[in-house]
């Protein structure tokens, strides 16, 4: 009878054995499943975002290539400008100079037109000297000597005032100095040798004057 309820027990300590292993195996075949799967999720995370960085990277550099050829035109265009510039600005200093050079050589062309009558005058007077009195060439000198004046006054030309002035070493130029008996006369222009002129306010030439003393 004893051995009988020994066997029992034995049998159903197997039997709760049995289910222990079989239990655990499917706990870590469970365990197994789930880390493969957590495998698979994480490869497949892996592969999309290798994926989309493929696609950024792909992005950026369509980018870069359309920021090079943009760079690359306005640097086209702006060499473009330069040589246009360039060019211009060469045409415009020969342009200048040439015009400096003409200044240069053709600045009396204005003055020297105008005086031209006055040399005929001059002429006109030659040739009827021998056969006029003296009293017409006087005239005739009179009205060249007045177009002379004339047009040096049209020209900003006027005659410096010297005579019984001051002397002023601005304007005057002594030639000479002369002992004078009145006491009035000592330091100023007694006689003027040569008249000076003023170009506007500028003086043109000096007057040569002889100075009391």
């Amino acid at each position: 009878m004893k051995k009988k309820k020994m066997k029992e027990q034995e049998e159903i300590l197997r039997r709760n054995q049995n289910k222990t292993t079989d239990n655990k195996e499917n706990t870590d075949s469970s365990e197994n499943s789930n880390v493969e799967d957590a495998d698979f999720d994480a490869s497949g995370d892996s592969i999309i975002n290798e994926s989309e960085n493929g696609n950024r990277t792909g992005q950026i550099t369509d980018i870069n290539d359309s920021y090079v050829k943009v760079v690359e035109g306005k640097l086209a265009e702006m060499q473009d400008k330069y040589v246009r510039l360039s060019a211009e600005f060469d045409n415009y200093r020969k342009r200048t100079l040439r015009e400096k050079m003409d200044l240069s050589k053709y600045a009396g062309e204005n003055l020297l037109l105008n005086i031209l009558p006055i040399m005929d005058d001059f002429e006109r007077a030659l040739q009827h000297m021998d056969s006029s009195d003296s009293a017409s060439i006087k005239d005739g000198i009179l009205l060249i000597y007045g177009k002379l004046s004339e047009f040096l006054k049209q020209n900003y030309v006027k005659e410096i005032e010297s005579m019984n002035c001051n002397f002023n070493v601005d304007l005057h130029e002594a030639v000479a100095k002369v002992p004078v008996e009145q006491g009035d006369k000592k330091g100023k222009v007694v006689d003027v040798v040569l008249k000076g002129y003023y170009l506007q306010d500028k003086v043109l030439r000096f007057s040569k004057v002889v100075v009391g003393e």
